[in-house]
Formats: structure tokens, C-alpha cells, sequence
């Protein structure tokens, strides 16, 4: 008789897009079913994520090697779980969290847990013979979000002058995800045409997007119009655009300012920063700000949503970092309307769909998302149809880490042989 018992776990250091180590486990089920996963890593970090547990040994990988956390899976995690039922998911979770016993998951490593948590969630579907969305989402699970596409990389994630991480174009002209892809893929190869025939870089960043030294966050932002329009599609009705501010990582703590560092080196308080972010709204077709401001500066999360969160989505990445309880204290104070959803800021697959469901049933809006260090598992692309969150942010249509996301996609939605739906959110 099959069994979904699990009976080993097991886990080894894997390779990350940027060349670092991460980790990888596999979850064994009783009658040889097997559900593997591979655990992201991001670059700019929010200040209250659970902890990515690296050695700190120069000798290997320069400090950045996960031996403690794979040994942590091995000796630690293993025999706890061996036992356990993988389809009872969030009993499963909760003995993961109590095992560990801290916070922000400090004692056994975040990177550690979500192996275990996403790997037993793999099993699951495997044993029942469907695919991941279908286990977490159920039979009706069936919209396929609408991608955020990172074409111009910034801040932490490119060695350029621009100090915003992420510039990017959301295609939302289709009820198919096949042609809002095709959309993105023909202005993103608009796009490095015009900043060849501009004399200026197409080499790319860590998401994929192209790293070029334009002059401001303006002067990219009529880049990106201006590829839209070259590629045939209508700013606004056909094609939005989408910010990552990743403000904490140019706020000044001591001068209580933000500062362009990398560009211009101008200085804004929360009010000029708000009042730049509410001119763009009336120039561009722009429809998401995420971290528009730093994880620390509530008054100010709450002037902007006051002021401007009527006309866009401002997303919480940093501030809110996929835990329920930043995301209530920012649902209690009115600071922002949207969260980000990053697995690893949290650290199980269940604290995951919990802080999703918070959101959704006090009117915010959710986006599934990638880390800037990626690897070739797809499990987000399965989550966002399983959620309905109805967005996703996992980069460029460039670098196979990020395009795996995509495929997995397109390979759902024929999957789903005609059912499927992709709507518009900000129609």
C-alpha cells in the first residue's frame, strides 16, 4: 500500500545565478516518492527577515558556504519529521517552527526549513500525481498572474548610477499569460536595441535586466515608454511599468534623509520623495511603487499611502518581509496596499500562504516573488496560480533562472487546456 509517510531527508549545498551556495534538500515519502527544492537568496535584504544561515568560513565560498545549514537538515530536521505525513503540510511546518524555536528562525537557519517545507510540499504532489499548484491550491485554482518584468536593473542588483533596484514593464494587454510574455520578450529586445543605437550598456544585472548608466529614474522611465511605443504596444493601455524602489538601501539613518548615492547624490525627506512618486503618477502609466520608502519609516508609508495610494499599488517588500505580523501593523496603521511574498523572508510554505491570505481578506493586493539569487526551481511560479495572487515578480525574459519561472507558466496554462484566466489587476 502507498504510504506518504516520510521516511529520509536529505540536502546538499547547490548554486545560486550568482555563484554563491544555497541549499537544496529532498524529502523521501515511504513508497520511494521524492520532492526536491532549491532555496533562493536575496541580495538586498529586509531588515526583519527570517535568517539565511550562512558558515561565515572565508575559507569556503568567501564566508557565504551553507554547510551548518544542510548539516542542520541532516542531523536536526530529519529525524523530527521521518514519520510524518507530507500531506499534513502545515502540521509538518509548525513542527519545523517549534523545532527551531526562535524568532526569525535563527537556530536552524531559514535556508534550512523552507528546503524541508517546500521539498515535503513537492512530495505531496508528486505522491498524489498532480502538479505543486494543484495540491496548494485545489482543484479551482486556475489564474495565472500577470508578471512584473525587471528590464532595467539598479541599486544593490547592478554596478550602475541608478539608484532604484528594479524598472519594470507589465504587460497586461491579453487574458493569456502566452501573449502577455511575448509582449514583455518584444520590449525587452526593443529596449537593447535603442540603448545600442544610444551608444549605451546592454550588459545585464543580477535579475537580468539591462544595467545601463542613464542619467536619472526620469530619464529611465521615458526609456521605458519609449521601447513600449518602438515594440508596437500603447503605454498605459497595453503595458504599464512597475517600480522596486528598494528605498532602505539609500536611507540615510543618521541624516534622516534618502540620498541618491549612486546617481545624482541628491537628498529627499518622505514628503519629496511622496510628492516625486505622485508627479510620475500623473506623467507615466506607472501602477506599482514597491518600497517606496524605508521598512523603518511608518509616518512616512502612511503620508504616501494617504496621498497616492488611490492611483497606485505600493507594495511592501521590506516593510512588510511575508510575516503576518509587520503585515497587520501595516494593515492597523494604513501603510501601503499590496505585500510582496518571498518565501525565504519567512521561512515555510505555510507561514507563506497564511501571510497571503492576511492581505487578500484586507483588500491588499499580492505579488509572488523571486530573490535576486535564483536558481532553476520553479515552485513560485506554481504558488502565484495556486494563490490567485494574480502578479509575479521573477525578473527579466533573460537568464534561464528567471525563464524556468516563466515556462513553468506557459506549461500551467496549457495544462490547463483553455480554463485558465489572466486578468488585468489594475484595470
Amino acid at each position: 500500500m502507498r504510504s506518504s509517510t516520510i521516511t529520509s531527508v536529505t540536502a546538499y549545498e547547490c548554486l545560486d545565478s550568482r555563484g554563491f551556495p544555497t541549499v537544496a534538500a529532498t524529502v523521501t515519502l515511504n513508497d520511494g516518492t521524492q520532492g526536491s527544492a532549491m532555496v533562493p537568496s536575496g541580495a538586498s535584504t529586509g531588515e526583519y527577515e527570517a535568517l539565511e544561515l550562512r558558515d561565515g568560513d572565508e575559507q569556503r565560498y568567501l564566508g557565504k558556504g551553507v554547510l551548518k545549514a544542510v548539516e542542520h537538515i541532516k542531523e536536526k530536521i530529519a529525524p523530527v519529521v521521518a514519520g510524518h505525513d507530507a500531506l499534513e503540510l502545515a502540521s509538518l511546518d509548525r513542527k519545523l517552527i517549534d523545532l527551531d524555536g526562535t524568532e526569525t528562525k535563527s537556530r536552524l537557519g531559514a535556508n534550512a526549513i523552507l528546503g524541508v517545507s517546500l521539498a515535503a510540499a513537492h512530495a505531496g504532489a508528486n505522491f498524489l500525481r498532480i502538479p505543486l499548484f494543484r495540491h496548494i491550491g485545489g482543484a479551482n485554482a486556475r489564474q495565472l498572474p500577470i508578471p512584473l518584468v525587471n528590464i532595467i536593473n539598479g541599486g544593490a542588483h547592478a554596478a550602475n548610477s541608478l539608484d532604484f533596484q528594479e524598472f519594470m514593464i507589465v504587460p497586461h494587454l491579453s487574458a493569456t499569460f502566452f501573449e502577455n510574455i511575448r509582449c514583455a520578450a518584444e520590449v525587452f529586445h526593443t529596449l537593447k536595441k535603442n540603448l545600442k543605437k544610444k551608444g549605451l550598456s546592454i550588459g545585464i544585472g543580477d535579475e537580468g535586466g539591462f544595467a545601463p548608466d542613464l542619467e536619472s529614474p526620469t530619464a529611465t522611465l521615458d526609456t521605458l515608454v519609449e521601447a513600449i511605443s518602438d515594440a508596437g504596444y500603447e503605454p498605459g493601455d497595453d503595458v504599464s511599468i512597475a517600480l522596486d524602489v528598494a528605498a532602505s538601501e539609500f536611507y540615510n539613518e543618521e541624516k534622516g534623509r534618502y540620498v541618491f548615492k549612486k546617481g545624482s547624490k541628491e537628498e529627499f525627506s518622505s514628503a519629496d520623495l511622496v510628492n516625486l512618486y505622485a508627479g510620475w503618477t500623473e506623467k507615466y502609466p506607472l501602477v506599482s511603487i514597491e518600497d517606496g520608502l524605508d521598512e523603518n519609516d511608518w509616518d512616512g508609508w502612511r503620508m504616501m499611502t494617504e496621498t497616492i495610494g488611490a492611483q497606485v499599488q505600493l507594495v511592501g517588500d521590506d516593510l512588510f518581509v511575508t510575516n503576518t505580523k509587520r503585515l497587520a501593523d501595516g494593515i492597523s496603521q494604513g501603510a501601503g496596499n499590496a505585500i510582496l511574498i518571498k518565501l525565504n523572508q519567512i521561512g515555510t510554505v505555510t507561514e507563506t500562504l497564511e501571510a497571503i491570505n492576511l492581505a487578500h481578506k484586507n483588500g491588499y493586493r499580492s505579488i509572488m516573488s523571486h530573490r535576486s539569487g535564483e536558481t532553476e526551481d520553479t515552485s513560485i511560479a506554481d504558488l502565484a496560480v495556486a494563490t490567485g495572487c494574480g502578479q509575479i515578480k521573477t525578473g527579466s525574459v533573460c537568464r534561464s533562472e528567471r525563464t524556468a519561472k516563466y515556462n513553468r507558466l506557459l506549461w500551467i496554462e496549457t495544462f490547463l487546456a483553455g480554463s485558465s484566466i489572466c486578468n488585468n489587476p489594475f484595470a
